[in-house]
């Protein structure tokens, strides 16, 4: 009988022995352009609206990361960067212009050697096949909001392996991640799951369901929608405020060549105020309710792990390929290094690891997604991955050698949105910007950068004035006071500029290749 029970004991040992060391499964969930802002996780303006209770529990069983930032604020060089774990010339997609060569999927590739069953489905958005994964089903380009096709692995040979939905992508998405997790082949196999929604990215189209969500409310404005005499620089105002009808779309009638009061139609009669917060409330609608889509169908997903056995053995990542400006400014989309465009969303559900509600404060990237991914699933990160990996950040470690400023640039000049090129640096407290204002292809200069619109509103890319701004963030986190030329912050720019510096060396970031950019940084640097 003791020989008995002793066995038994044992196999019991064993059994939690093998669970313990069991690899769990990981769950990358990414929308397009959900802003940190609007997650009730973080806070702000939009918090009190509760658009997103889903996302907000999983934050409150997991690590909320409140300063990660993008890169490159623009989806193809972001998706590159979180694939490749590289800055933008490094992985060579400075911009849309190319396709992520498939020798280049890191991420998946890395997973796989771990013994993972690997997956993509969603928006891929880097114009190449998913090759590296075991299945995929990805929309092609931006996707459609209603009834998208689908190239799909397994259903003929790329690109006419396309396959047709129907209903919202949000519900399809999440549909089809669902049962690739039920009926995938090895289920005694850890998998890795890359579920990207097409939502919340501009022009929103909600699912009808949630057409009356938010319809008599009363969406909370940005401070800066409509006066902000401090902000800015000759680079993105342009001199005695030359440039502000040119420089970046926006909600107001501001922008000449295309604002969301001409968009919306609103009223001609009516003040520019009341239009500017017409239009505004029915931007913020549609796009929260594109939001509240996305949420309640990662509370669909969650439900399905949680019913069959595989939530607390699973690691879930929330992010999006970057933030997006709503009315901050007066502007819409991403692409600038605003705190609104460049912060990203992290959340991490991982009980055995991570300790639940959890906030961490240390400056994050997404060169630093596809190392966590690698390292959480066992594996070695590659050396000629920039990033680093945050699994000491999940353990409540803070690393001494952590990085204590975050490098950004945007590459594109006056392309879609009109929108300047530029570079710089975020630490906790401080934000310096550099804006060149040139197309790092000279081939580019010229061309019209809208070409959709009337003759009478396009207009030739050009050369936009360079200059500086500098963000004390401690005491002006809305970035609504350029105080680069205030003569107390002279040694806090030498500081900055010295690491910026650095940092563009350090990861292959400078102008070298393109001396039209690098003369202009040489002229204007101590300016």
């Amino acid at each position: 009988m003791k020989t008995y029970i002793y066995t038994v004991l044992l196999a019991l040992l064993l059994s939690v022995s093998a669970y313990a060391q069991k690899k769990p499964n990981i769950i990358y969930i990414m929308s397009d352009d959900h802003a940190a802002h609007a997650i009730g996780a973080y806070g702000g303006r939009l918090a009190s609206l509760n658009p997103t209770p889903n996302l907000d529990k999983l934050a409150n069983e997991g690590m909320v990361f409140e300063n990660c930032f993008a890169t490159n604020s623009i989806c193809t060089p972001s998706r590159a960067t979180i694939i490749t774990g590289q800055y933008s010339q490094t992985n060579h997609m400075l911009d849309f212009s190319r396709p992520l060569e498939t020798a280049q999927l890191y991420l998946p590739q890395e997973i796989k050697k771990q013994g993972y069953q690997t997956a993509m489905i969603g928006k891929w958005h880097l114009d190449c096949e998913p090759t590296a994964f075991d299945f995929y089903s990805v929309v092609p380009g931006q996707g459609k909001y209603f009834n998208p096709t689908f190239f799909e692995k397994g259903n003929g040979i790329y690109p006419n392996n396309v396959v047709k939905s129907v209903g919202h992508s949000s519900d399809v998405i999440a549909k089809k991640a669902i049962g690739w997790i039920k009926n995938r082949d090895k289920k005694e196999t850890p998998f890795f799951l890359m579920c990207h929604f097409k939502a919340p990215h501009d022009w929103f189209e909600n699912a009808p369901r949630y057409n009356s969500y938010l319809a008599d409310v009363k969406i909370p404005e940005p401070e800066s929608l409509y006066d902000q005499p401090n902000w800015g620089s000759e680079g993105t105002r342009g001199k005695n405020d030359s440039l502000i009808h040119e420089i970046g779309t926006s909600i107001s009638r501001r922008f000449k060549y295309q604002g969301y009061v001409d968009h919306y139609k609103i009223d001609d009669a009516i003040s520019d105020k009341e239009a500017t917060s017409k239009a505004y409330q029915i931007y913020l609608k549609k796009y929260l309710r594109c939001v509240k889509g996305v949420d309640d169908n990662i509370g669909r997903l969650i439900q399905y792990l949680k019913d069959n056995g595989l939530y607390e053995n699973t690691v879930i990542v929330y992010t999006a390929d970057q933030g997006m400006m709503l009315g901050e400014h007066d502007l819409v989309d991403k692409r600038w290094m605003y705190e609104e465009s460049m912060r990203m969303p992290f959340i991490v559900r991982y009980p055995k690891m991570v300790k639940t509600g959890q906030r961490n404060n240390m400056l994050i990237n997404n060169t630093d997604f596809a190392p966590t991914l690698i390292d959480l699933a066992g594996g070695k990160v590659p050396d000629k991955m920039q990033g680093n990996s945050i699994k000491p950040l999940l353990k409540g470690e803070t690393p001494k050698d952590w990085r204590t400023a975050s490098y950004y640039r945007y590459w594109l000049h006056l392309s879609h949105h009109d929108i300047p090129s530029h570079f710089g640096i975020r630490t906790k407290d401080y934000k310096l910007i550099f804006f060149y204002g040139r197309h790092w292809d000279l081939n580019e200069t010229g061309k019209q950068s809208r070409t959709w619109l009337p003759k009478e509103k396009s207009f030739k890319i050009r050369p936009t004035p360079p200059s500086w701004e500098l963000y004390d963030l401690s005491k002006d986190p809305h970035e609504v006071n350029n105080v680069y030329n205030n003569p107390e912050y002279v040694q806090i720019i030498r500081t900055l500029k010295k690491e910026l510096k650095q940092q563009r060396e350090m990861y292959n970031e400078t102008d070298k290749n393109y001396p039209h950019i690098q003369e202009i940084v040489n002229q204007y640097w101590d300016k």
